[in-house]
């Protein structure tokens, strides 16, 4: 066997690791990031925001994060993207092969070293800007990178029930 396939291996072997990992156990705080949270972060941005808008994959980033401290969510970012039904069909199988991948992996190392999108919060949901949704407990925290974010409220706490406008530039660089 050679060493490109000893070391691709070691990658799927690792990813592997990563998403058994996330079906239990104690939440513990990450040291440094994984290659496979890495990878998978960058499949999240990649795959559910506007492959050019920064601010877009900071938020969905601070989305996935934010699930990955909740106790309702996988405990690790791999847990949190490769749930069933919960992001982009393929976005653990498709190729990235567009410029927006390298924008893509430097936002996923900026989210993995703590950077979060300003008014994101604690929001733990999004959807296509364009869609309609027709809950009384989506609380919207902002819009952008073609996606609107929210939380889930109690109905008489939500003060914001519709998409707030598209704001860019909002997230650090």
């Amino acid at each position: 066997m050679s060493v490109t396939q000893m070391t691709g291996l070691r990658v799927i072997a690792l990813v592997g690791l990563s998403v058994l990992a996330a079906c239990g156990g104690p939440k513990s705080k990450p040291s440094k990031p994984q290659a496979a949270d890495l990878e998978c972060m960058s499949r999240a941005m990649y795959f559910e925001s506007n492959r050019s808008s920064w601010d877009g994959m900071i938020a969905v980033g601070s989305v996935v994060m934010n699930r990955v401290k909740s106790d309702a969510f996988p405990n690790t970012v791999c847990g949190v993207v490769s749930q069933k039904n919960q992001f982009a069909p393929g976005v653990m199988s498709k190729p990235m092969t567009d410029r927006g991948a390298p924008l893509a992996q430097e936002a996923a190392r900026a989210v993995l070293s703590g950077t979060r999108h300003p008014h994101v919060g604690i929001a733990k949901f999004f959807h296509a800007a364009w869609y309609q949704a027709n809950y009384n407990n989506m609380h919207y925290v902002v819009t952008t990178g073609g996606n609107a974010f929210y939380e889930k409220r109690r109905a008489e706490f939500v003060t914001a029930s519709s998409p707030r406008p598209p704001t860019e530039g909002l997230a650090p660089r």
